[in-house]
């Protein structure tokens, strides 16, 4: 049988259990053009409650639909040329243990590297945090970099790479916890707690000579707070907004924009990791030499069974883990 997670209703406010319903049914057959997949790694992610919320660079999902979410799984059977038995790709079929998908919507993976990282820091997590840094944050040596919700998936790459790069990095992440782990296991050089209050003045401390490039995965406080800080013709790099996701009504916009865009000649800008899928094999190459040689810290917080699926992505919303969260199916 095929176990899947179907998205059952929308939420009101946060995802609970109910907003998922367990069901299983058979195993699809493929057709021309199509390969069976079997599941190894689900990837979590804060996309996956937006989606819920509407159409954003996707469709929204629907009550009924096969829970969405990026995996990486084995073709088990193939009637495309293009794959075979027992090779490893990756592709957005969802929350359950087969599909059969059309070749096009599947990527082959070579990088010879366990499943742990083929799933987040050497594919979508690792390039998300490598494109909008290098490409849209253009960071210079000795440049203040602010990463917020530093402790989570793209956020700790986002420094580490950072700090590759020859700048100061600033974290912002909940729990004096994970900000200690930040500046002890990463090499953040600083990291507020923002649950403690009073973030504007924390980190004007922290960033005592302004703030050059912000890397925003959370929106809300903390991007207000920053756009107080940054230096003249600094760079906002606009990955997520998660402080707004699960909530039952998203707050506004800071007040500060457009006003201190203008007068600081700042430059926002939103991007999507496919945008950049031209320069991917490069992308690739470099993150994984990194990993390899020990200059960047691939962190993964692996659960065990499809069956936990909602309670670890609700757990990711409450903040219980560190890195990239991944099931293993």
């Amino acid at each position: 049988m095929n176990r899947q997670w179907l998205y059952a209703k929308q939420p009101q406010g946060k995802i609970g259990p109910d907003t998922f319903q367990w069901t299983e049914t058979a195993i699809p057959e493929p057709r021309d053009g199509e390969a069976l997949v079997r599941t190894r790694m689900l990837s979590l992610d804060p996309a996956n409650r937006a989606w819920m919320m509407g159409k954003t660079y996707r469709d929204a999902l629907e009550p009924g639909q096969v829970m969405s979410g990026f995996a990486i799984g084995e073709v088990v059977d193939s009637k495309t040329g293009g794959l075979k038995a027992g090779d490893i790709v990756e592709g957005d079929w969802g929350w359950q243990d087969y599909a059969a998908m059309p070749a096009r919507r599947l990527t082959r993976r070579t990088t010879k590297a366990p499943l742990e990282l083929l799933i987040g820091p050497l594919s979508v997590t690792g390039l998300t945090a490598y494109f909008g840094l290098l490409n849209i944050g253009q960071p210079k040596p000795g440049d203040t970099v602010l990463v917020s919700a530093a402790a989570g998936a793209v956020g700790t790459m986002v420094g580490q790479i950072a700090k590759l790069a020859g700048c100061r990095v600033v974290g912002t992440a909940g729990g004096q916890d994970k900000c200690d782990w930040l500046v002890r296991k990463l090499g953040f050089d600083a990291a507020v707690d923002y649950k403690a209050g009073g973030v504007f003045r924390a980190l004007r401390a922290a960033c005592p000579d302004g703030i050059d490039v912000y890397f925003d995965n959370t929106g809300g406080p903390v991007l207000e707070a920053a756009l107080s800080l940054m230096n003249l013709r600094g760079r906002i790099v606009c990955c997520g907004n998660v402080s707004q996701y699960d909530v039952e009504k998203p707050a506004p916009g800071p007040m500060a924009v457009p006003g201190l865009v203008v007068t600081k000649r700042l430059r926002m800008e939103g991007f999507i990791v496919m945008d950049f899928y031209d320069q991917r094999a490069e992308a690739e190459a470099k993150l994984a030499r990194w990993v390899e040689e020990g200059k960047i810290k691939a962190i993964v917080d692996v659960v065990d069974g499809l069956d936990k699926a909602p309670q670890a992505l609700i757990g990711l919303f409450e903040g219980r883990n560190k890195g990239k969260m991944a099931v293993r199916v």
